[in-house]
């Protein structure tokens, strides 16, 4: 299961539509490493003044690693982040997620950079070979 749901929440969502912030409160309840690892970039984004900021130290355990896989590869998951932090994420590997401010210079070229096929041929090696 991706997401541990409160029964506040499911009743809500039988009922309508579930408003973004409920949404990504369960999903920073439910995912606290993925959670860590993308607010950390986030912050790291916003501190830097580049618009740009990443995560490259692979998760401590298999738990974490899903975590990260799950909340990222979740369309309603990563785009309630990303409306959440006002940034569009990237994903690379197992655990490299990228922050971008969509207001900086540069953004949108720098964003298709990172997700090319020439960059993840680049971000690989050995020891990430069962990522």
């Amino acid at each position: 299961m991706s997401l541990t749901v409160d029964d506040r929440l499911m009743e809500t969502a039988m009922r309508g539509e579930v408003d973004d912030a409920s949404f990504v409160a369960c999903v920073r309840a439910s995912l606290p490493y993925a959670w860590e690892v993308i607010s950390g970039v986030v912050e790291r984004m916003r501190d830097g003044g580049e618009g740009f900021a990443d995560n490259q130290t692979p998760p401590p355990d298999e738990r974490a690693r899903g975590e990260l896989l799950r909340a990222l590869a979740s369309d309603a998951m990563r785009g309630a982040l990303e409306r959440h932090f006002g940034v569009r994420l990237a994903f690379q590997n197992c655990h490299r997620v990228a922050a971008f401010d969509p207001r900086a210079e540069g953004a949108a070229e720098r964003h298709d950079r990172f997700v090319s096929p020439r960059a993840q041929i680049l971000n690989q090696s050995p020891e990430l070979i069962d990522c």
